[in-house]
């Protein structure tokens, strides 16, 4: 009798476990139904460079060679959406960057923006989590028109997207490749294109969506900018969700669709 209650304990243990995994890893093209409570700074893509630097609402890998970051990661999130009046402090150099990130003079007279990657308008929730936008390791030379543009509306559509889907996990940043343009005396590099990646993990359904922008002015419609993650990391060397489970990791990177993600 014991052995017979024995089995029944390890079928229905069994059962259990099968119902588990079989809830837990449903797909359809870019989205799952699983989801995991993903912290911002224990969910980060690779580094091409080992400088990954941490400030308490955004991390950055810092990239020597063209004087920015390769990405900047952060969580945005419906209660960070709120806003209090902040005073527009000076850019600073980052302090937390070893091999010291480009002074902000290497913009003046140069004909570019200082393009925040981490948006300022993100961070607007506190008045440390605004300053710190503000470190020039978190900027890249960007002409007015997109960055006060195209660039500028993709920012406004991922605040509308956090507010509708509550939570995001986003990585930003320049796609930055050799014999690239050249400012001031640190020579910081000018991208020629941009991406933004977006992923939804808090909701009933884990998806992505991946944007790359040509840096340039541009009226066309976001959606069409959007591209596969594999894409990116294809152009950047970087592995952009290596803490994922590898067969969502694999589901998500490779779709370009944007069907799931609320445009209007």
């Amino acid at each position: 009798m014991k052995n017979r209650k024995a089995v029944y304990t390890i079928i229905t243990l069994l059962i259990a476990i099968g119902f588990y995994f079989y809830d837990g890893y449903g797909f359809e093209t870019g989205v799952s139904n699983k989801t995991d409570n993903i912290s911002d700074f224990d969910f980060l893509p690779t580094s091409t460079t080992g400088q990954v630097v941490h400030h308490q609402f955004y991390s950055l890998s810092y990239n020597e060679k063209y004087e920015q970051a390769e990405w900047v990661a952060y969580e945005l999130t419906l209660k960070q959406l709120s806003s209090i009046p902040i005073k527009r402090p000076y850019f600073e150099q980052d302090p937390k960057v070893t091999t010291q990130s480009a002074h902000y003079k290497n913009f003046k007279d140069s004909g570019y923006n200082k393009g925040h990657l981490c948006p300022a308008g993100d961070r607007k929730f506190s008045v440390e989590a605004y300053n710190e936008t503000f470190f020039t390791s978190n900027i890249s030379p960007q002409i007015y028109e997109f960055n006060g543009g195209v660039w500028n509306r993709l920012e406004e559509k991922v605040r509308y997207w956090a507010k509708k889907y509550e939570k995001l996990y986003i990585v930003t940043g320049g796609i930055l490749t050799p014999k690239l343009k050249t400012i001031g005396t640190e020579k910081i590099a000018v991208p020629q294109y941009f991406y933004k990646i977006i992923l939804d993990y808090d909701g009933t359904e884990t998806k992505a969506i991946a944007f790359l922008m040509p840096h340039e002015k541009s009226d066309k419609g976001l959606y069409q900018f959007t591209t596969s993650i594999d894409e990116i990391e294809t152009l950047t060397g970087i592995d952009f969700f290596p803490e994922l489970p590898d067969e969502l990791e694999n589901e998500i990177e490779k779709s370009s669709s944007y069907k799931h993600w609320a445009f209007k």
